[in-house]
């Protein structure tokens, strides 16, 4: 039986930084599935101006090597290399959604949600609204334009609509710091959300894996916050900038004093658990999905925000979940490839 050529689709339409981020993630998933008696490994890059690159490997010689193309010459070229499936890996909103929707078009199969699901879950507010909808409680807030004010009562959660990494996220408790708070966040985007502040208990990330057509809860990560040294998770607690001799990017959240795997026989995984199957259903999820929770004093898990992409390198969250229930790499990315040539 020939090898399946899986195309992996790095880089970043829109900003250096999320290019990084991709080939952080992607270097790590083509060295955790390699198997050329299975895989035939294709690259296709796709740098901030917009021109793509299919080179040899994803070093940066490599890369640089490789001669730009155009977008029609690259759809092109893409096509002649007959990929049988493709594993996404552009964290940019249009790497998300536009690049997918690129893959649908072109007829290739790919891991991971559909560019409408990776829309709706990347706008926080519409994503509240539908799992809301579905019957998960979410903290109650307004989204803002610049311009617009609030009269939530303190203290609040003040974050962009649409940014990852809990980047331009501040907690604001006394009326004097929110005007600088929202400035904070309209930096990173148009929109704002201000919600009500979630009394912390715990906070934790939820995966959900369909096995078999089966929605399958994954062992809880759980963040390292303090109700009072640190009531929420700032941008320095996920990413960081490498030392000279390093990646230009660290994964700050993988580091055990960040954050931990929960054991499954903790009470907070089952409600957790209910809670994250309605998300997943409700935004139209297919093969697995993230989502974080806010769990207040009384156990009641809260919906912060959804997380529906995974990179199959070992330092993704949803492969972290899943070697602690025993699912090594290699066989959640074969398990999630079947699904996505099956069409589900």
């Amino acid at each position: 039986m020939a090898a399946l050529r899986v195309l992996h689709l790095t880089g970043s339409a829109e900003s250096a930084f999320f290019a990084e981020l991709s080939l952080l993630y992607a270097r790590d998933c083509v060295e955790s599935v390699r198997d050329p008696r299975r895989y035939e490994v294709l690259h296709a890059h796709v740098t901030p101006d917009g021109r793509w690159r299919f080179p040899s490997g994803l070093s940066e010689s490599a890369i640089s090597a490789a001669a730009p193309m155009t977008f029609p010459a690259a759809l092109a070229h893409t096509d002649a290399l007959r990929p049988d499936v493709a594993v996404p890996q552009m964290f940019c909103r249009p790497g998300m959604t536009a690049y997918r929707a690129v893959l649908d078009l072109l007829g290739i199969a790919y891991l991971g949600n559909a560019p409408e699901v990776m829309a709706l879950g990347a706008d926080k507010a519409r994503a509240k609204a539908v799992v809301a909808a579905a019957g998960v409680a979410v903290p109650a807030g307004d989204v803002l334009r610049r311009g617009d004010r609030t009269d939530r009562p303190l203290p609040v959660v003040v974050k962009p609509a649409d940014a990852d990494n809990s980047t331009g996220v501040s907690l604001v408790t006394e009326p004097g710091g929110l005007e600088a708070a929202l400035a904070g966040a309209f930096a990173h985007g148009p929109d704002v959300l201000v919600e009500d502040f979630i009394p912390l208990g715990r906070e934790v990330r939820c995966g959900v894996i369909d096995r078999g057509g089966e929605l399958v809860v994954l062992p809880l990560e759980e963040y390292a916050v303090d109700p009072v040294t640190k009531p929420i998770r700032h941008r320095a607690d996920k990413l960081a900038a490498g030392g000279s001799r390093e990646p230009r990017l660290k994964l700050v959240a993988k580091d055990e004093t960040h954050a931990w795997i929960v054991d499954p026989a903790d009470p907070v995984t089952a409600v957790v658990g209910e809670a994250a199957k309605r998300c997943h259903r409700a935004l139209g999820c297919r093969q697995y999905s993230l989502f974080d929770f806010r769990v207040d004093p009384a156990g009641r898990p809260w919906f912060l925000e959804a997380s529906l992409y995974c990179s199959f390198a070992r330092a993704s969250v949803l492969c972290t979940m899943a070697a602690a229930a025993g699912i090594e790499v290699p066989e959640l990315f074969s398990d999630v490839l079947g699904q996505a040539l099956g069409g589900r």
